[in-house]
């Protein structure tokens, strides 16, 4: 593939990636930047190019050793929930803008243990984008047929332009911002975007290496199995193996947390905690399909090119063995979006820091003072900048002069163990309170040393003089200082055997130092609020211990300077409103401290902004007595007020009860006036008809017989529904008290169907209204059949008392399913109001939706067949859903 073309297409890929960056930031708080597929996918960033190539290469040359760098973050990945989440907290707290800013802070915001994480991260980071830039090239002369070409100048060499075009690519990408602790949707969702893009051409390239250029995994296993030292490729042999292993494993369990790049995605880009929890499975989900086809691809690159050629770059070399240039250019741009990824992470971190705890609080504070405030933030992005550029060009240097010699692998294992010197004061002081900023300083000075001595000294010597002599006897030929075996410990990799000696020691040192050297106030307030960071959150501001005399007008002046008149004023008013303080006053106290140090955190780092507000204020000693007593009346306090809080909410609850209690008597206390007013016409009703009728036959004692006779009737009618009025309110009072018993028998509900039916026949021919019962089979189970024909006769009136004449048509259902009967009356009346249904079942209660000027009945008949129902342990029910007329139903138990 022609130079020219290669680069159009990379240039064209990087626009497509600032335009979707562009849309991020634009679209910054829609849901599709904001989710948790796009937060998990951002820590991808893990995967670089040492993923996309250099795995391929130690499976191939060592077996599934590889795999060892990705156990640690799936082992790491529970755990986010309980770790991350705190570091996440405490981060959003503080408003921490880098890993630097978060050790610091937590051993009192001093600004050399600050600017020491900064040199180590800068060291590990350096050797990591050098290795990017020897993947980019490398592949770059591969996908251009140009590996044998050797460049004589910096000028000559391809791997320059594209150190310069990361650099720029880089900075406008990465340093739009001067306050570093703000979230950069844009970058968060161009990652992972490349970390979708990378994944995917990676499973494509794994697919047609093993089911296209090969007949499936079976076929590869079988092929390669009959190689030499088959055996090592597959298996951990031996105990050394396994140490070597487990120190593999807690490497990259210590780089998901602590990487700078990884800090950044996982922590301060973190939206919402809860996308933790797609995150834990997610993650790791991601790193299993990432190295599903590694063995093989590695295996069939062994097969087809023996050692001819470098392993790691198997994923490009299979496709344009084959002629498929097509499928190279994907593999190439899936390289490309991990360097791209993991090189515009980094420096944003590193520049950060650089600029944070770095440049400006050991040279360019005192001039921030005096400049004007949009002045200071040109500054602070310029400053940033020219860091990323710098941490390009020493990224290139060193790739010059040591990663021709070095694979991927060895350079990403470096960056490794150079980071993990910051894990004991990390973790440590995450949950130990007597950690102190000396034993952390001392602890990682010491470490690094250690890590200098064991891995980075021995392959500088031999990159310059090409002797291996330190390396293979040590210091004076003395056998115990050989870097690679110090003190006759032979048996572990050169990464393994660092990580071990320099880990161990550092941890030591800070453990044994911080017995020692107790740190001051400061240093203790902040690890209070650290390791009990839950117990803190709530007190916000007023979790910094502070005694001393500020002026509010000269904190003012101090904000102004780097957040501008405006931006500062609205601050204050922000921070008065909310701890209901006046606007005019004078006097600054810890809160309004604290506050202020942590608005200019984001733009100057922490260790900056707490020189530049000691600046103004007198700060008097306090001992370590007296901040934990502070302390602990803090969280007294905090305790206190929950206490009252949830006193009080108790209190509003049962106060929402009784009210709710309160309307319902009410409501009931009605329904019992209507009743005793409905049951008071229906007596008198009956009674009236009655009298007159009686009165009629005794003044007129000729009246014709039939007349009379026809008297006699209505007097008997009258009798009936008196008699039926009293038998409903006893039968419910019985059935209320319990006094009542069901007298069970085997029926047929088919046939106790019908009587009901017959029953109720003749008001229905009245109304000329239909009834239909359906065609089912016969059940029959233990049931009184009294009580049930009781229950139906109900729910039939009911119908014909709602239904229109002539058109009217109720259906009456019946059907077995599992234990129990179900029976449903289903009429095409006018329906009940959605208001009514809750209370239908009431006693006393009556539906508004009546056709009759006065309600007709009591109001206890659905009241008495739910009882009766109930009795028989089963349920009954109106259909909500129902649109058209009215569906009553209900269910029996066979047993």
């Amino acid at each position: 593939m022609s130079n020219y073309l290669l680069i159009f297409i990379i240039i064209s890929y990087l626009s497509i990636l600032f335009y979707i960056a562009f849309l991020a930031e634009k679209k910054s708080k829609s849901i599709w930047v904001n989710n948790p597929y796009v937060y998990t996918l951002s820590l991808a960033v893990y995967c670089s190019a040492w993923t996309y190539y250099g795995s391929v290469g130690v499976a191939a040359n060592s077996g599934i050793s590889f795999l060892a760098i990705y156990l640690g973050p799936v082992i790491a990945s529970p755990l986010w929930i309980l770790v991350l989440r705190k570091i996440i907290k405490i981060s959003k707290q503080q408003k921490i803008s880098s890993i630097a800013d978060f050790i610091s802070l937590r051993y009192g915001n001093h600004r050399f243990l600050g600017a020491l994480v900064t040199i180590v991260c800068f060291l590990g980071i350096v050797p990591y984008i050098a290795l990017q830039l020897k993947a980019v090239s490398e592949t770059f002369e591969i996908m251009t047929d140009d590996t044998s070409y050797v460049s004589t100048n910096i000028f000559d060499d391809s791997t320059f332009y594209i150190a310069g075009l990361l650099a720029i690519f880089a900075t406008f990408f990465g340093t739009q911002k001067t306050d570093a602790s703000e979230k950069h949707r844009g970058i968060v969702t161009s990652v992972a975007f490349e970390s979708i893009l990378k994944l995917v051409f990676f499973l494509i390239i794994g697919v047609y290496v093993t089911y296209i250029l090969f007949d499936g995994s079976q076929d590869i296993y079988s092929k390669i199995s009959t190689t030499e030292n088959f055996k090592n490729l597959t298996t951990i042999s031996g105990f050394e193996s396994g140490l070597n292993w487990m120190f593999m494993i807690m490497l990259s369990f210590i780089a998901i947390f602590l990487l700078p790049r990884q800090f950044q995605v996982s922590v301060l880009e973190n939206n919402r905690e809860k996308h933790l929890k797609k995150a834990i499975w997610l993650f790791p989900l991601y790193l299993l399909l990432f190295n599903v086809f590694v063995i093989y691809i590695a295996w069939a690159g062994k097969l087809t090119f023996g050692n001819t050629v470098n392993a790691e770059y198997y994923t490009l070399l299979l496709p344009l063995q084959n002629g498929n240039v097509f499928l190279a250019l994907l593999v190439f741009l899936g390289g490309f979006s991990a360097v791209i990824s993991m090189v515009v992470v980094s420096t944003l971190a590193l520049s950060t820091m650089i600029s944070n705890n770095l440049i400006i609080p050991y040279g360019f504070l005192e001039k921030f003072i005096k400049n004007h405030p949009q002045k200071n933030a040109k500054y602070i992005l310029r400053i940033r900048r020219v860091s990323i550029f710098l941490i390009i060009i020493f990224a290139y240097l060193f790739y010059v002069n040591f990663s021709i010699e070095l694979s991927l692998f060895s350079i990403g294992l470096i960056s490794f163990v150079i980071i993990a010197q910051l894990a004991p004061s990390f973790f440590i002081g995450l949950y130990w309170n007597r950690g102190s900023s000396k034993a952390a300083i001392i602890g990682i000075i010491v470490g690094f040393l250690i890590t200098a001595y064991t891995l980075i000294l021995p392959f500088t010597i031999e990159a310059f003089t090409g002797s291996s002599n330190f390396t293979e006897n040590g210091i004076f030929n003395l056998s115990f200082t050989k870097p690679y075996a110090l003190f006759g410990i032979d048996f572990l990799s050169p990464p393994a055997h660092a990580f071990f000696w320099s880990l161990s020691l550092n941890i030591l040192v800070y453990l044994v130092v911080s017995l020692i050297f107790k740190g001051n106030y400061r240093e203790r307030n902040y690890a209070e609020m650290y390791v009990d960071s839950m117990s803190y959150s709530t007190l916000q501001d007023g979790a910094l211990v502070w005694k001393g005399e500020a002026y509010v007008a000269d904190i003012k002046n101090i904000l102004i300077k780097f957040l501008g008149e405006e931006r500062a004023q609205r601050a204050l008013n922000i921070f008065f409103t909310k701890y209901k303080l006046p606007q005019d006053t004078q006097l600054a106290d810890a809160r309004l401290i604290n506050f202020s140090e942590k608005l200019l955190t984001g733009s100057i780092g922490s260790s900056s902004a707490k020189i530049l507000i000691d600046n103004v204020v007198k700060e008097e000693e306090i001992s370590l007595v007296e901040v934990l007593k502070i302390l602990e009346e803090s969280k007294e306090n905090i305790a206190n007020n929950k206490l009252l809080k949830e006193k009080s909410d108790e209190l509003l609850t049962l106060s929402n009860q009784l009210k709710t209690a309160n309307q319902n008597l009410i409501v009931k206390d009605l329904q019992k006036d209507e009743f005793l007013d409905t049951v008071a016409h229906e007596l008198k009703t009956p009674i009236t008809g009655i009298r007159a009728a009686t009165e009629l036959i005794l003044d007129d004692e000729e009246m014709d017989a039939e007349i009379k006779t026809q008297f006699l009737k209505n007097i008997l009618q009258d009798s009936d529904r008196l008699s039926r009025l009293i038998h409903n309110i006893l039968d419910f009072e019985k059935l209320s008290a319990g006094r009542n018993h069901l007298d069970l028998g085997k029926n047929s509900i088919n046939l106790t169907i019908e009587k009901a039916v017959v029953g109720i026949q003749q008001i229905a021919n009245r109304k000329e209204i239909k009834i239909s019962i359906p065609v089912t089979e016969t059940v029959n189970f233990y049931y009184d059949e009294d009580r049930i024909l009781q229950v139906l006769t109900n729910l039939l009136s009911n119908a014909i008392k709602f239904i229109p004449k002539k058109t009217g048509l109720i259906k009456v259902s019946v059907k077995k399913h599992k234990k129990y009967c179900y029976v449903c009356v289903e009429d095409n009346g006018i329906g009940i109001p959605k208001s009514d249904m809750d209370f239908i079942f009431d006693k006393f209660y009556q539906s508004s939706n009546q056709n009759t000027i006065k309600p007709e009945g009591s109001g206890l008949g659905l009241a008495i067949s739910k009882q009766i129902v109930e009795m028989h342990q089963g349920t009954i029910w109106i259909e909500k859903s129902n649109k058209m007329g009215t569906i009553f139903g209900f269910k029996l138990p066979f047993n």
